[in-house]
């Protein structure tokens, strides 16, 4: 039985632990921080990553430095992410395809999405559309959908690679459509959009921000977006749920984690930051000129979107039989 003593111990124990996780983050950041993004330089991972250490370096007058690990869809990086020290001085950009995607895709991953990493917010939406050469007698999904029925293999299709965003789209247009249009996987989304728009292969699912200008130019076609809603800054391209085919929905996003354990107090703060910068109007600005949408909204929103894609991406992956190996 608890003497009233002992009780009072852990009564100020716990004070003093809730104390001083709130002067940790009454004083945090008193460093530099280090921001991880798994892909490449150029990409809309690294682009959202490189806009989001510039705020918060604005904000808080501490450096925070970009580190691009790149390789296996951005997993790699991510392994290094779930590493890093708890106390929020190392973050990491993370998107659809090494939180959400990657569980079902790799079978070795050396990392749990859902317990390994703490979400701090979702940043940004990313607009996927599917593009047809123009010698491709369709201009909607209506008209895309018999053409690509006639035989197996008849159009195909270009992707990034397999298991990749552009991929994952495209198997669930040929389930959802009842279609067989063959996939010739590409190392990386240029080469495979530069063989759409010289009709080498017949379409691609990919960034809406790389298709318009050459949609615009006269070299590809646009034919939909694959978010459950028409996109902001192309209202007039309609998405495929609408174009014949309920329940398609692709909205790949990016948003920044930092490994599982790290104070609550932290994370609040780094939520409220990078919260508050997608607000202001030199970002709004500057990634609708991009075609992204920001996104926002708390950690547990944040959480509720990895968990529910983990599960939405495990039945398109099942169902094309798609696996990858680290």
């Amino acid at each position: 039985m608890k003497t009233f003593a002992s009780s009072l111990y852990v009564g100020i124990s716990v004070l003093m632990l809730a104390s001083g996780g709130l002067a940790q983050a009454q004083q945090f950041p008193a460093k530099p921080l280090r921001l991880i993004v798994p892909f490449a330089p150029g990409g809309p991972n690294d682009i959202l990553g490189r806009l989001v250490a510039q705020k918060l370096t604005e904000q808080w007058g501490q450096q925070v430095l970009v580190e691009n690990r790149g390789g296996a869809g951005g997993t790699i990086g991510l392994e290094a992410a779930a590493r890093l020290p708890k106390d929020g001085y190392g973050i990491a950009m993370g998107g659809t395809s090494n939180l959400a995607v990657a569980p079902s895709l790799y079978e070795k991953l050396s990392y749990d999405p859902l317990k390994d990493f703490t979400p701090i917010i979702n940043v940004a939406l990313v607009p996927y559309a599917l593009a047809v050469n123009p010698t491709v007698p369709a201009k909607s999904v209506k008209e895309l959908v018999p053409i690509a029925a006639k035989k197996a293999g008849f159009l195909s299709y270009g992707s990034s690679g397999t298991g990749s965003m552009s991929s994952l789209a495209a198997e669930l247009f040929n389930a959802l459509a009842k279609t067989k249009i063959l996939h010739v996987p590409y190392k990386g989304t240029a080469p495979a959009l530069t063989d759409v728009v010289s009709g080498q292969i017949d379409m691609m699912f990919a960034d809406l921000a790389l298709i318009k200008p050459h949609a615009a130019a006269g070299k590809l076609r646009a034919v939909a977006v694959t978010s459950a809603k028409r996109v902001l800054s192309s209202p007039e391209i309609p998405t495929i749920a609408e174009s014949g085919l309920p329940g398609y929905d692709i909205s790949p996003w990016f948003g920044v984690v930092a490994p599982e354990g790290i104070p609550r107090p932290v994370v609040t703060r780094l939520n409220t930051a990078i919260g508050a910068s997608l607000k202001s109007t030199d970002v709004i600005q500057r990634l609708g000129t991009l075609g992204y949408e920001p996104i926002g909204g708390s950690p547990e929103q944040f959480a509720a979107t990895i968990k529910s894609d983990i599960g939405k991406y495990a039945k398109i992956v099942k169902t094309a039989g798609i696996k990858a190996d680290l």
